[in-house]
């Protein structure tokens, strides 16, 4: 009986020692597979507290974290792992300190506010989101709830012009024409109404030197005294009393970020604007118009199979 049991306790030994073994082996595993997810803003907000809760939600074997901007070291000080992600402009303005430190995500920046701080070309170790809405994807909107508009109105000025080039080339694959005019004085009315006398409808580019609540309401009853729908530039200004605009709310941010942070750092973009969006429209625009009402989850459907397809 003493032989039988000392031959079996050692294989008993060996099995739990291997059981042991996979065990620390699978939580080791998870361990390496957790990441350090940084979010990083000049002020604390329910919003932002939101935001990071949500997140964090979405991704439970990460550490999803929110520090004040004031309370981090030097950009370079952070481990190069850290998945950093800046929500504002004096983040990205701390992080442009250096260039040692983690790739970033810089969520929600304007191609304006980007071309204001680079130009044409921005540091390798930046991604940026952008925030206003692709200029193909409104003139699709456009097209799909004006389809008789073929003269796109733009007002520009000398911070929004570098987007013309893409917005006309855009619009020449759709079959549209940009009726371009500059507008540096918005205290003068002159450029937009020779605009008007031009175009079928306004397209509004998101520059909130032209489009802000000063300007607003001689946009607006400029472009409805002639007619003339105005799209965008953002739903803002959709509430303030513009046709339609196509936007990415905080549940599409979540999905953008969630799907970059499965990416290894070195994988993620130069630059990307959200591929999840909603159209947001105004109804009373709509009829005091004469426009057909616009089914907002259809038409945002159609804009994504449009973008899906080859």
């Amino acid at each position: 009986m003493l032989h039988r049991l000392s031959r079996k306790s050692p294989t008993l030994g060996r099995l739990l020692a291997g059981v042991c073994l996979v065990f620390a082996g699978l939580l080791g595993s998870l361990t390496i597979q957790a990441a350090d997810i940084l979010l990083t803003g000049a002020e604390d907000s329910p919003g932002v507290q939101s935001f990071v809760q949500a997140l964090s939600g979405m991704r439970p074997a990460d550490s999803v974290r929110f520090q004040v901007l004031d309370s981090l070291p030097r950009p370079g000080a952070l481990p190069g792992d850290t998945r950093l992600i800046l929500l504002d402009l004096p983040s990205l303005d701390w992080r442009l300190q250096e260039t040692q430190g983690p790739p970033t995500l810089v969520l929600r920046i304007s191609r304006l506010q980007a071309h204001h701080r680079f130009g044409a070309d921005f540091p390798s170790h930046l991604s940026l989101l952008w925030s206003d809405p692709p200029l193909d994807r409104q003139l699709r909107l456009t097209r799909l709830i004006l389809p008789e508009a073929r003269r796109i109105g733009v007002l520009y000025d000398s911070h929004s012009e570098f987007l013309l080039k893409e917005l006309r080339l855009s619009a020449q694959a759709l079959g549209l024409e940009v009726i371009a005019e500059r507008w540096d004085n918005t205290n003068d009315s002159r450029p937009l109404q020779n605009l008007l006398k031009n175009c079928d409808v306004l397209l509004g580019l998101d520059d909130a030197d032209l489009y802000n609540p000063k300007t607003a309401k001689n946009l607006l009853l400029s472009s409805y005294s002639r007619q003339l729908a105005l799209v965008g530039p953002n739903a803002a200004f959709v509430k303030a009393g513009s046709l339609a605009s196509t936007y990415s709310d905080q549940n599409d941010w979540l999905e953008v970020l969630d799907e970059l942070l499965d990416r290894p750092q070195t994988g993620w973009p130069r630059a990307l604007y959200p591929k999840h969006f909603k159209v947001l429209s105004n109804p009373q625009v709509a009829r005091s118009l004469g426009i057909e009402q616009v089914t907002e989850a259809f038409v945002a459907a159609q804009l994504a199979e449009g973008e899906s397809s080859p």
